[in-house]
C-alpha cells in the first residue's frame, strides 16, 4: 500500500479482518472485570460474555498503553518499516497518545533512520475506526508519509460523533452525569445524547425521553452537522454496545433519509463500553461541525 506502516489501537473498534486486510498494527488496551484482566479487542472475553458481566453489576477497570509498552511496540514494527504513522485513541479519553508520543521521540533520539508520527485523533470507539479508515484510503491512493501525516490533522477535527446511552448510571460512575442526575433520568426514562468535542473529550448535548426518541435524535444530528460532507459521506459507521437492532434501526433511518447505501457496525469494545454501557449507539459520519 504504502512506503511506511499505520498503526493504532483497539480504541478505534475496528473489525480484526479489517485490520488484517490493510497490515494495520493494532496496539491491545486491556480491563479488568471480575478479578481477571482481558485484552480490549475480545480475543479472550467475547464482547456479548463482556455485556452480560456489566449488565449483572460487575464494574470494569480499563487501563491505557504505557511509554514502555508503546516503546516495545513500535520497536517490534520498525522490523518492517521504520517509517511508522501511529493514529492514537484521544488524549481527551486516555492517555495512549502521549505514550506513544514519548515513546517516538525516544525511539528516534536513539535512531536516526526513525520516522514516527503521532496523531492524536480526538478520535474515540468506530470515530477512531472511521479516521483511521479515511487515512488508510488516503494512504492507497499513493499519498506519500507526509501528505498522509497532513491528511491525517486535517480530517480529524471532521469526524463527528453523536451517541445515545442507555443506563445513566455508567455516565454517572464515570463523572459525566451527577447522582442526582442519573437518578431522575432513570426513573423518567431520560436517555441523554452526547458527543465528543474537538478536544476529544465526551460531552452531553441535550436529553431525550425514551429510547426511540434518542436514537431518531443521532440521524437529526447527522443532517444538521454533515454541511458540505453531505454528499462526501460514502461509508458511515454504527458501534453499539450489544445492540444490534438498534444499530440497524439507526442505519436503515440513515439510509431512508440521506441514501447513504455502505455501514460498518461493529460492537464497541470493552475500553469505551466499560465507560458507556450496554445498550450504547454511537454513530461516526464526516462533517463540518463537532
Amino acid at each position: 500500500m504504502s512506503d511506511f506502516l499505520i498503526a493504532t489501537d483497539c480504541g478505534a473498534d475496528l473489525p480484526e479482518d479489517y485490520l488484517k486486510e490493510n497490515n494495520i498494527s493494532c496496539s491491545n488496551l486491556t480491563y479488568t472485570i471480575c478479578g481477571k484482566t482481558y485484552g480490549g479487542r475480545g480475543e479472550q472475553l467475547p464482547y456479548k460474555e463482556f455485556y452480560s458481566l456489566m449488565r449483572a453489576g460487575n464494574l470494569p477497570k480499563t487501563s491505557q498503553v504505557n511509554p514502555d509498552e508503546a516503546k516495545e511496540s513500535l520497536l517490534e514494527l520498525m522490523k518492517e518499516n521504520k517509517k511508522i504513522l501511529v493514529l492514537a485513541f484521544s488524549s481527551g479519553l486516555s492517555g495512549t497518545y502521549n505514550s506513544f508520543r514519548i515513546a517516538a521521540e525516544e525511539i528516534m533520539e536513539e535512531d536516526k533512520d526513525a520516522e514516527i508520527k503521532v496523531v492524536d485523533s480526538k478520535c474515540a470507539s468506530l470515530g477512531q475506526g472511521l479516521f483511521v479508515y479515511k487515512v488508510v484510503e488516503k494512504a492507497k491512493t499513493g499519498a506519500s508519509f507526509e501528505e498522509t501525516f497532513k491528511y491525517a490533522e486535517e480530517i480529524a477535527p471532521k469526524c463527528v460523533h453523536v451517541f445515545t446511552v442507555d443506563d445513566l448510571n455508567h455516565l454517572y460512575r464515570g463523572g459525566r452525569v451527577t447522582k442526582t442526575a442519573a437518578f431522575f433520568g432513570t426513573v423518567l426514562n431520560i436517555k441523554p445524547v452526547l458527543h465528543v468535542d474537538y478536544d476529544g473529550h465526551l460531552i452531553p448535548l441535550m436529553k431525550e425521553r425514551g429510547r426511540k426518541k434518542s436514537l431518531l435524535k443521532l440521524v437529526d444530528l447527522m443532517g444538521e452537522q454533515m454541511g458540505s460532507y453531505k454528499d462526501k459521506n460514502d461509508i458511515v459507521f454504527i458501534s453499539h454496545g450489544d445492540c444490534i437492532e438498534d444499530a440497524e434501526f439507526v442505519r436503515d433511518e440513515i439510509k431512508s433519509r440521506f441514501g447513504i447505501q455502505k455501514f460498518l457496525i461493529n460492537n464497541i469494545g470493552p475500553v469505551i463500553g466499560a465507560h458507556a454501557g450496554p445498550g450504547t449507539i454511537a454513530l461516526f459520519f464526516m462533517g463540518d461541525v463537532r
